[in-house]
């Protein structure tokens, strides 16, 4: 499976470790999950990119302006099922690409870690959601990369 260098928007399968998880000591994810690649940079000594990842989760946030919702119309366009979605804004995952927590998408041919792209009017929100809760000390960075 060849790894392109994901693009801002990009939605990935991938191993997310919760923030509250890594304070418990754990240091791999309990679940594969949908992931919204945020950011990146390209470094310049190696070329390689530091990802930045929001989780995309089921369970409703118990503060609205702790996550933005995933609209089912773009669910629907990337693949994913019917029930509600939200992307996490509080918390994050960093990780050099491609990392070893990638995973292909279930019934994906060719094989493929990339379920798609969300629109750029949806990143900007969700990026100011992500902004807002880093100035309000929300949002924690779990670093994935050695």
């Amino acid at each position: 499976m060849k790894l392109e260098t994901p693009q801002r928007g990009s939605v990935i399968r991938y191993a997310y470790l919760w923030a509250d998880e890594h304070r418990r000591g754990r240091d791999e994810a309990t679940k594969e999950r949908p992931s919204l690649v945020l950011a990146l940079t390209i470094h310049r000594t190696d070329g390689r990119a530091q990802v930045l990842v929001l989780a995309i989760t089921h369970a409703k946030p118990s503060n609205p302006s702790d996550a933005v919702p995933l609209p089912p119309n773009i669910k629907n366009q990337l693949g994913l099922d019917s029930e509600a979605s939200w992307i996490v804004t509080t918390e994050a995952n960093a990780f050099l690409w491609p990392g070893p927590d990638l995973r292909p998408v279930p019934d994906r041919e060719p094989a493929t870690v990339f379920y798609g792209q969300i629109p750029d009017k949806l990143l900007q929100e969700v990026a100011l959601s992500y902004l807002e809760n880093r100035k309000k000390q929300l949002g924690e960075i779990v670093s994935r990369s050695t």
